[in-house]
């Protein structure tokens, strides 16, 4: 079975935002997503996705990465 990656990370690295930062815009604790940059996360609301699209001016498809069984990442 796959699973769903998240790349949140890569994207606020590529642009040289700070978890403070996209906290204090994004309107979500630190701890919220911390979990979520670490991939410690089982769901994730749609308003809070799109605020990070916002924000990072990315698509969710940069954020989300499926990954076959058989593939590692």
């Amino acid at each position: 079975m796959g699973k769903i990656i998240l790349r949140l990370d890569r994207v606020m690295a590529d642009r040289k935002m700070s978890l403070k930062e996209l906290s204090e815009k994004v309107g979500v604790s630190n701890v919220n997503l911390s979990k979520m940059k670490t991939g410690k996360i089982s769901a994730i609301r749609f308003s809070t996705l799109e605020a990070i699209c916002e924000v990072l001016n990315c698509q969710p498809g940069d954020i989300l990465e499926y990954v076959k069984g058989d593939e590692k990442s």
